[in-house]
């Protein structure tokens, strides 16, 4: 009994002095995300998101089959959904994913590549804690499709093709006023206006600028 006793006492001690020594940590660091996690803090996270994710979870096969219909909706919804912190390429190289602790990775690596399509469901659905990703799932049949499309796109990330990533761009969210310049430019290039607008009132202030 007391031996049982004195190894709960040493566990508790190990316990609370990882504890100061991270609190110490964190003091240290500050709140901040400008600086780059470092080696440690990523392996940490990353088993520790492994042991997180329920077994189960895990061996969950994809009912999709990988198919061109499958990955071109994937494609739509990382276009619409998840390029404004992933990137379109899935670099993870963008204004959002770079300002993020831990930052947003590159899932064509091998870090993402080699989780089994199970834990990316389980990822899409539910998110992270304390990464920035959200959790997409809606408890719906059209959600988890959604998100078994996006597993099938995620695989096709290291192939992706230059015409993809054009039509990527063209599928990303943008402003009204952004919206409006690429309609008032699609109708100036098929010929249906003289001049896009943005142009014109470039060329206005242009001609204005040249004069005393």
């Amino acid at each position: 009994m007391k031996s049982t006793l004195k190894l709960l006492w040493h566990l508790c001690a190990i316990v609370g002095i990882a504890g100061i020594a991270c609190a110490a940590w964190l003091l240290a660091q500050g709140i901040g995300t400008r600086q780059e996690p470092s080696n440690l803090e990523t392996t940490v996270a990353r088993a520790a998101r492994h042991m997180a994710i329920p077994a189960g979870a895990k061996s969950r096969p994809n009912p999709i089959a990988r198919s061109g219909d499958s990955i071109r909706a994937g494609l739509q919804h990382w276009a619409d959904h998840c390029a404004t912190c992933h990137g379109n390429d899935g670099s993870g190289d963008t204004t959002m994913g770079r300002a993020m602790y831990p930052r947003v990775p590159d899932m064509r690596q091998p870090g993402t590549q080699e989780l089994t399509d199970g834990e990316l469901f389980y990822i899409i659905e539910n998110g992270v804690k304390l990464t920035g990703m959200p959790a997409w799932s809606t408890d719906s049949d059209d959600g988890e499709q959604d998100s078994w499309h996006l597993v099938n796109f995620i695989r096709h990330l290291p192939q992706l093709t230059t015409e993809e990533l054009s039509e990527m761009s063209d599928l990303n969210p943008r402003a009204p006023d952004e919206w409006r310049e690429l309609e008032e430019q699609r109708k100036f290039l098929s010929g249906e206006t003289e001049a896009p607008p943005v142009q014109q009132r470039q060329q206005s202030h242009e001609h204005k600028g040249s004069h005393p």
